[in-house]
């Protein structure tokens, strides 16, 4: 298992961690990768990389999760991150892919991109776990 940090500012940060990914795939045969993010106020997906589409994403979350609302978890808590969780909820953690001859296989415009929801900035760490395919086992079925 693989482990990689990102310090991403608030509520909208976010990168794209594809060639990081890549960089870990061995150069030969095939498998899947998954990757997890751990907290529960940030998300893995597949989009594409534009700014602008992005911002679009985030248009879209501020009306189903505003920042602003007053949520229960916020009582519970003490805290402002209410919004954040339920973001990271509704977007996903975890990603499973394929990968061949050190490539994951995706499409043209989709790339893995790690956002934190948090209400503050945070060090993000994915962890990524490479199941190569072994065909010697699947003979046998």
């Amino acid at each position: 298992m693989y482990k990689l940090s990102y310090k991403l500012p608030a509520k909208k940060g976010w990168t794209c961690i594809d060639k990081d990914i890549e960089d870990l795939i061995p150069n030969q045969g095939e498998g899947i990768i998954t990757l997890f993010s751990l907290g529960s106020t940030s998300s893995l997906i597949l989009i594409e990389n534009d700014p602008n589409l992005l911002e679009d994403l985030f248009e879209t979350l501020d009306k189903i999760a505003p920042f602003d609302h007053v949520y229960k978890h916020h009582i519970t808590w003490h805290d402002d991150n209410g919004a954040s969780h339920l973001r990271a909820t509704l977007l996903g953690q975890s990603i499973t892919l394929p990968y061949k001859e050190g490539k994951i296989v995706k499409g043209t415009w989709q790339n893995i991109v790690l956002i934190n929801h948090d209400t503050r900035e945070r060090e993000r760490k994915v962890f990524i776990t490479i199941i190569p395919h072994n065909p010697i086992a699947h003979s046998r079925l």
